[in-house]
């Protein structure tokens, strides 16, 4: 891959590979969408500690969360979607033993929301959250009070989401495989309907 230094304006060198613009680290292309090995096997967690059937464990949960918080919240399949992928690519730069699995689950769906057009408020995230961690803990359903621990939680929320947006280098764009699926379904004139709903999920 051939690079090249263009000058700018104010003199500072700016990158260009192959006809690509490159700010600071960050690459904006569609080549590297893709972990290399090397960064799925040393995982941040990996080196705190953590190990691999834990992780594994803490990931689907945040997913899991993020899905059915989702679904409560209302909003579109490739939101949630976009939250999970969020996830993941947030915990393969930071270590899930330093950030809070839930309170990051909770950015990454309201950032998801944003980004899927689809904006819930992070008053009705955390409500949603505070639901299911009842449920998924057989307590009785209380309405979540609103004291300081409360602004504590929406504060974290807010500061999560923006972890995450600084972590990726504001890179949140997610291109799902859904819609290529449901496309090579009609063209196939597949007419399982049952097919096409489990490929959106």
């Amino acid at each position: 891959m051939a690079a090249t230094a263009v000058k700018t304006v104010d003199s500072t060198p700016t990158i260009t590979l192959n006809q690509q613009q490159v700010y600071g680290r960050v690459i904006l292309s569609l080549e590297n969408c893709l972990l290399p090995q090397e960064r799925l096997e040393s995982t941040p967690s990996a080196q705190d500690g953590l190990d691999a059937e834990s992780e594994t464990e803490l990931r689907v949960l945040g997913c899991e969360m993020i899905q059915t918080a989702g679904i409560l919240l209302k909003l579109p399949q490739v939101a949630m979607a976009t939250g999970q992928v969020l996830f993941h690519r947030f915990y393969y730069s930071k270590s899930l033993v330093r950030y809070n699995y839930e309170v990051l689950a909770m950015g990454c769906i309201c950032l998801a929301s944003k980004i899927e057009e689809a904006p819930r408020r992070v008053r009705d995230v955390v409500n949603v959250f505070h639901y299911i961690k009842q449920l998924r803990n057989s307590k009785q359903i209380q309405p979540m009070i609103l004291d300081q621990n409360y602004l504590n939680l929406k504060n974290q929320v807010i500061k999560a989401e923006r972890r995450v947006l600084k972590e990726l280098g504001f890179c949140v764009h997610v291109k799902h495989p859904h819609k290529v699926i449901v496309m090579y379904l009609q063209v196939l004139e597949c007419k399982n309907e049952r097919l096409t709903q489990l490929s959106c999920t």
